[in-house]
C-alpha cells in the first residue's frame, strides 16, 4: 500500500517562510509528476507547483517568484518552499505523486496524502 506523508505546515506571520516535504512509501515501481495542490474553504483546490521525473517546473501564477517546488527521486520526496507568504496562502495543502506500483506494467495513478495546514496570519 501506497502512502503519501507531508509534513511542515503550520502558523506564519506574512512575509514569512515555511518548508513542506511529502515522502511517499510502500510498493513503488516509479514516480512521475509530483505537485502540490492547496484547498482554502469554500474553494475548490487548486494547482500549487508541479514537478516532472526530470524536474521540469510549473507554478501557479500567484506563487511564481515566491515558491519553489523540489524533488528528491533517490527518497522518493517532493518538497515546497514558500517565501513571502501572505494570507491568501492559507489552506490545506496536498502532495499529489503519479506513480506506478510493482511494475512497469501496472497503471499509472494519482496518489494523495492527508493534507497539511498552512496559515499566514496578517
Amino acid at each position: 500500500q501506497v502512502q503519501l506523508v507531508e509534513s511542515g505546515g503550520g502558523l506564519v506571520q506574512t512575509g514569512g517562510s515555511l518548508r513542506l516535504s511529502c515522502s511517499a512509501s510502500g510498493v513503488i515501481f516509479s514516480i512521475n509528476a509530483m505537485g502540490w495542490y492547496r484547498q482554502a474553504p469554500g474553494k475548490q483546490r487548486e494547482l500549487v507547483a508541479s514537478i516532472t521525473l526530470r524536474g521540469t517546473t510549473n507554478y501557479a501564477d500567484s506563487v511564481k517568484d515566491r515558491f519553489t517546488i523540489s524533488r528528491d527521486n533517490a527518497k522518493n520526496t517532493v518538497y515546497l518552499q514558500m517565501n513571502s507568504l501572505k494570507p491568501e496562502d492559507t489552506a490545506v495543502y496536498y502532495c499529489n505523486a503519479d506513480l506506478r506500483v510493482r511494475s512497469y506494467y501496472s497503471p499509472l495513478q494519482a496518489y494523495w496524502g492527508q493534507g497539511t495546514q498552512v496559515t499566514v496570519s496578517s
